[in-house]
């Protein structure tokens, strides 16, 4: 079973939030970089745009699969990864530290309420494998 720490929120689609004061920093979990397997591109939102929850903000890809990345909460993009660009396996190596993807200046810190807690996402992937 993948490492779910209890300190982020999730969504169901995978991605995980870190909420410190007003900044949401996002990535995906664990779990999602072991089922994609070696990531190969990163498509990652723009610093400055805006985003709204639920939103498809980007593209995760791997030798197996593309997938969407999804905004957990909307607000300004302020931060992205850069390193990632030419280094997407860091998602693989560290989803939860140095594969971090992006940092939002949250419009609405209330959105986090509504997203599931990591016993709540534990479930999730259990009933996924």
């Amino acid at each position: 079973m993948s490492e779910v720490p209890v300190e982020l929120k999730f969504l169901s689609s995978h991605e995980w939030v870190l909420v410190e004061e007003n900044v949401a920093t996002i990535g995906v979990s664990d779990h999602a970089q072991e089922l994609l397997g070696d990531l190969v591109y990163v498509e990652l939102p723009e610093q400055g745009s805006t985003i709204a929850a639920g939103d498809s903000v980007g593209v995760i890809e791997s030798v197996k699969a593309a997938s969407d990345i999804y905004a957990p909460v909307s607000g300004e993009v302020i931060e992205v990864n850069d390193e990632l660009d030419g280094a997407p396996e860091r998602i693989n190596h560290d989803a939860y530290g140095d594969g971090w993807m992006y940092k939002v200046a949250m419009e609405d810190p209330e959105e986090v309420e509504s997203l599931l807690d990591a016993e709540a996402y534990t479930e999730v992937i259990a009933d996924e494998e």
